[in-house]
């Protein structure tokens, strides 16, 4: 005999009360388990421990909850726990509402003690300072490519990345009316305009198009203008008060933007192997016919599979160039790291940018 809708939310009722119970039992073991990190020094946030817990947990799921859904809890259940001990301090691009806010929380998880900043510079300022333990920057977009500025910084800065992730941006243009009519004036990011400039240019032709720091902030400038729109995130319409006049307006469906998670060697250091990491670097070669080339005999002959080639200019007047490159594997397995280690003699410079788990 099928249940009432009484009987099943008493059932419900009961089992809220189980879960409250086991995860009160779990904070406490978690909160034994920080006190014994306190006494010997290790590192409170372990990003491939998290890593693996997830995914042992996916492998055991049987369903009806969805992997997806069940990372997004345990990421928040964890998250409060490790705030029990101390609260990670994080920095991003603000205000709040941008897409590196949201990067932060699929990363860390709600509880943390957030750190907004005005430019990617201002980030890598705070985390480097300590006025913060971690930030997160944007590194790459699917369809407009690398971050230029947050590549720069990595190569000078003495952070580096310990952890990554993504996902797919849906771009909306904002605004005080829930109409298209009157726009006079758009503000985004510039790779948010860059990212939706067909749309832009069919729908809006005569709409002037201005730069903010952040998509948030762009949503901030057009709630103070009815003549204004913003593109953002429905988070950021949330916060400042907009009506989406258009839904997912970027002109690449797939569009996906990815983020690094960096901090000081001393606060974290390269989290361990998971079976599924990645390890940035950047070089340089001597200015010489085939050197580039020379660059890949040793992935090829140990094995490793490159996943990201960048070149940024060196700036040094000589047509000389930064190569950023993306590497699978980690340093602790022998082919990876005699690749590494040959890959290095051929260079003129060579930096290691991190080695962390490849992100969700």
């Amino acid at each position: 005999m099928a249940k009432t809708l009484p009987e099943l939310r008493e059932q419900i009722d009961a089992l809220d009360l189980e879960l409250l119970a086991l995860l009160n039992r779990r904070a406490s073991l978690a909160h034994e388990v920080g006190e014994i990190k306190r006494i010997d020094g290790s590192a409170v946030f372990r990003p491939e421990r998290e890593t693996q817990v997830i995914s042992s947990l996916q492998s055991a799921n049987p369903g009806p909850l969805k992997n997806t859904s069940l990372a997004v809890i345990w990421r928040e259940i964890m998250s409060a726990c490790r705030a029990l001990e101390a609260a990670q301090r994080v920095a991003y691009l603000g205000p709040a509402g941008t897409f590196s806010e949201q990067a932060a929380l699929q990363f860390f998880g709600a509880s943390i003690e957030r750190v907004l900043c005005a430019s990617i510079d201002e980030v890598f300022r705070a985390t480097a300072a300590g006025s913060a333990e971690f930030g997160v920057v944007p590194i790459e977009n699917s369809s407009e490519g690398v971050i230029s500025r947050s590549l720069d910084l990595l190569l000078n800065s003495p952070l580096h990345i310990i952890g990554e992730t993504s996902f797919l941006v849906r771009h909306n243009l904002l605004r005080l009316k829930p109409t298209l009519a009157d726009i006079e004036v758009v503000f985004a990011h510039p790779q948010a305009l860059a990212q939706c400039q067909d749309w832009l240019s069919t729908h809006l032709p005569h709409a002037e198009r201005r730069a903010a720091a952040s998509n948030a902030e762009g949503a901030r400038l057009a709630a103070t203008n009815p003549a204004w729109a913003a593109i953002a995130s429905e988070r950021a319409g949330s916060e400042f008060g907009l009506h989406v006049a258009s839904r997912a307006i970027q002109d690449d469906a797939f569009n996906r933007t990815r983020f690094a998670v960096v901090c000081l060697p001393q606060t974290l250091a390269a989290p361990l192997a998971t079976g599924n990491d990645c390890v940035s670097l950047i070089v340089s070669v001597p200015n010489k016919p085939g050197a580039v080339h020379d660059l890949l005999v040793p992935l090829k002959k140990h094995g490793v599979s490159m996943t990201r080639f960048e070149s940024r200019p060196a700036r040094s007047g000589q047509w000389e160039y930064y190569f950023y490159i993306d590497l699978q594997g980690h340093p602790s397995q022998p082919h990876v790291a005699a690749a590494l280690e040959e890959l290095q003699s051929l260079c003129a410079f060579c930096k290691v940018l991190g080695t962390y788990p490849v992100g969700e």
